[in-house]
Order: C-alpha cells, then sequence, then structure tokens
C-alpha cells in the first residue's frame, strides 16, 4: 500500500497538520474529520484510497497535531474553519478535488462547496448532515445551550468532553463493541485534555446553531449542482439518524444512499466496506 505522509503547512499564521497518501496526478479526495476526531480517523482508510486517488486529511485547528490557539486568540467558528481548509488546500495547489465529510467535516465541507462548487467534483457523506431530519433527540440539551448560555446550559454540552462520552461516540450503535480499537477514543480524549481545549470546544458547540440555519443554503446547492453523492451512513448513530441520509434524494435524486448497521464512526467497524464504496463511486463518476 502506499506510505502516508505527515505534513505541516502555514496558513493564516497556523501551523496545520494534514495526513497526504497517493499520486499526485490522480483525483483528489480530502477528508473531513468530525468531532472529537481529527485525521487520525482516517489512518485505516487513507492507504487504502491512496491506491486509486490521491487523498489529504487535514486537522482543524484546536484538534489533532494542528495548533491550537486559545479562544482569545482565534475565532472558533465554522466560518472560520472552512476558510483554513480552504486555505491548506490553496497552499498545496488543490483546485478540483472530491469530499468526504464526516460530523463536523460536513458543515465545514457544505461551507466551502456552496462557497466554490466548481471546485467540487463529488462528495460522499459518511454521518455528515445537512436536514433537520437527520436531528435526533442528542440534540435536545443543544437548543438551551444555543439560546442562552449559562453555567446551567453549558453543563450537558461539557459532558461530552469526558472519556466516557468520547467512547460512547465509538461505541453507541456498533455491533460488536470489542472490534473498535480504544486507540480510537484515547487520541481523542488526549486532544480533549489539553489545557485550554475545553473552552475551544465550546466554543465550536456554541457557534454550531448556525449550521441548521445554513441547511437550506446547502440544499440549494445540492439542487443547482447535483454533485455526484454518496452517502455511507451508519444507521445506529445516536446523534445523526438515517433520515440525514435519505434526505439527500430529495434535492439529489441520482444519490446512491447505503445504510450501515454500525454507528457514528463507521470507519472503526466497516471501513473496508465504506472503501469499496467509495472506490466504486468515485471510479464510476470521474471522468479518466
Amino acid at each position: 500500500m502506499n506510505p502516508i505522509s505527515y505534513r505541516h503547512v502555514m496558513v493564516d499564521g497556523l501551523t496545520v497538520f494534514y495526513r497526504e497518501a497517493g499520486a499526485h496526478h490522480t483525483h483528489t479526495l480530502v477528508l473531513l474529520h468530525g468531532f472529537p476526531s481529527s485525521s487520525h480517523m482516517f489512518r485505516n482508510l487513507l492507504p487504502v484510497l491512496a491506491e486509486h486517488f490521491h487523498v489529504v486529511a487535514p486537522d482543524y485547528p484546536g484538534f489533532g497535531y494542528s495548533e491550537s490557539p486559545s479562544v482569545e486568540d482565534f475565532a472558533y467558528t465554522f466560518d472560520h474553519l472552512e476558510e483554513i481548509v480552504e486555505h491548506v488546500l490553496d497552499a498545496l495547489t488543490l483546485r478540483r478535488f472530491s469530499l468526504y465529510v464526516q460530523d463536523y467535516g460536513a458543515p465545514v465541507g457544505f461551507r466551502l462547496a456552496v462557497k466554490h462548487p466548481e471546485r467540487i467534483e463529488a462528495i460522499i457523506s459518511q454521518n455528515g448532515n445537512a436536514y433537520l431530519e437527520g436531528l435526533t433527540s442528542f440534540w435536545d440539551a443543544a437548543w438551551p445551550f444555543w439560546s442562552h448560555r449559562n453555567a446551567e446550559t453549558e453543563q450537558p454540552i461539557r459532558d461530552l468532553l469526558t472519556p466516557e462520552a468520547t467512547r460512547g461516540q465509538y461505541t453507541q450503535g456498533v455491533r460488536e463493541p470489542e472490534h473498535i480499537s480504544p486507540d480510537a477514543w484515547t487520541f481523542d480524549q488526549w486532544g480533549l485534555d489539553h489545557p485550554g481545549n475545553a473552552d475551544i470546544q465550546l466554543a465550536l458547540f456554541e457557534d454550531y446553531r448556525t449550521n441548521p440555519q445554513r441547511y437550506p443554503e446547502w440544499q440549494e446547492y445540492f439542487r443547482q449542482h447535483q454533485p455526484p453523492l454518496l452517502a455511507v451512513w451508519g444507521k445506529h448513530d445516536p446523534i445523526f439518524g438515517p433520515a440525514g441520509a435519505e434526505a439527500f434524494k430529495r434535492d439529489v435524486p441520482q444519490s446512491e444512499v447505503y445504510l450501515l448497521e454500525t454507528g457514528h464512526f463507521a470507519l472503526e467497524e466497516d471501513g473496508a466496506v465504506i472503501a469499496q464504496h467509495i472506490i466504486r463511486f468515485l471510479t464510476t463518476h470521474l471522468p479518466g
């Protein structure tokens, strides 16, 4: 398999880490990670996809190995994360690419797609939501926090930063919990436990309220541009339900939707299946 390169690039005065693999003359696939993970979530997918594509997976500021400035020195909003990712891709001279989005990667990636539809070749959404139908009861605690942030409404959000919650994101809804490597949640928790990272995550979660507000804009992008779209979704995800995957068909009738018997971080249990879907889908829909 192709080796993975571990690199850094300086953009907007920040050091951003990214993983890269595959030949540059092939189509590029940009992998955008979710919360509370990083490009580490793609550690097993990267070498498989690199046999067919050029693959790049950045860590957002505040995640993984990227720089984590304080909330006083950096605006932790999804608009800003999109700008950083866009500038990373510009620094790497990547003009056309496909997107793989998961969890937080969806609001980052869909912002980029709306801003630069000419750069998007295809979209793969793995539990990356763009419809109200996909929001489960998990989000019930978010609405009070978004409406009036105080110590009381903040506490349920802080609870999401605990080791128990991080492990739960990986194990809830899976078929065989003992097959899920503890490396995944241990690495994520290492990042969450860094001094100041709780403030970063709270700031981003507060800004998450802007994402459902953008759903109509993203849906209009889907309708207008009809990007080749593949949804591979852990159907037992407690955060984004399978209705969010099925909803893509409303705006992109030719989209392909596959519901897998697993949870939120579907790559941990069904990485090989997802890789096969991606390779077949992109090989079919991209020219050359």
